[in-house]
């Protein structure tokens, strides 16, 4: 009997494991002031979470802003807020059953992005799950979102193929990401953008619970309709 290959679901991490927005808006909020901008609303902000840094300050800052202070002050600003134990960023609940579920099916497990490094690793240290990934990709890494970069990068680390590999976000960015990458794709409806944004991307599966995924990543892996 042939050995079945490797399997690896890939996370999103800001809107799929945990919930930053308030973390992220803020930093953004204290970053425009410190330049003399108006703030971006929270739902400006949820609109680019998940793109690279630069290209995300550069879709909700006013024409002709020096993006690349406004970058530098957001990481400043947002390593102050992180620090701060009042402000939290959250795993959305299920988070830590379904990272078990797929586990224990003998899944390999990975994160793609836009966050930097140390952004990301700080966070996963934080809820204690840093070493149940086998490969983390960030906008450290190369290219981002939704340039497919990060997911193959992260295949080629796990030595899987896109046919075993199951992309799961929030945002059509991580959905595009998956496409281009040539993997199908889980979109989960708690983060920040909507069911029908994702639908529309090309998402395979709407999830619209943690506990919804590991049995839709089965589907998918095994060449099913996981439609919902």
């Amino acid at each position: 009997m042939a050995e079945r290959s490797l399997r690896l679901a890939v996370f999103d991490c800001d809107g799929t494991l945990v919930d930053s927005l308030g973390a992220i808006a803020a930093a953004m909020a204290r970053t425009f002031e410190a330049g003399g901008l108006p703030p971006p609303t929270p739902h400006q902000v949820q609109g680019v979470v998940g793109l690279p840094l630069l290209d995300a300050i550069g879709r909700i800052a006013p024409e002709g802003s020096d993006l690349e202070r406004l970058r530098d002050g957001y990481a400043h600003a947002y390593r102050a807020l992180i620090a701060d134990p009042a402000m939290q960023e959250p795993l959305y609940e299920g988070a830590l059953d379904a990272l078990s579920a797929l586990e224990e099916a003998g899944v390999l497990l990975g994160v793609a992005t836009g966050k930097g490094r140390r952004g990301l690793t700080g966070v996963l240290e934080r809820h204690g799950i840093r070493d149940r990934f086998v490969t983390l990709k960030t906008s450290d890494d190369g290219p981002g979102k939704p340039n497919p970069h990060m997911l193959i990068a992260a295949m080629e680390e796990a030595g899987t193929r896109p046919a075993d590999t199951i992309m799961i976000g929030d945002t059509t960015f991580d959905i595009v990401m998956a496409a281009n990458a040539g993997v199908a794709s889980i979109g989960v409806t708690w983060g920040y953008h909507g069911a029908a944004e994702l639908r529309a991307a090309g998402a395979a599966h709407l999830a619209s619970a943690f506990a919804d995924v590991a049995p839709a990543f089965e589907r998918l892996t095994r060449g099913l309709d996981a439609t919902g």
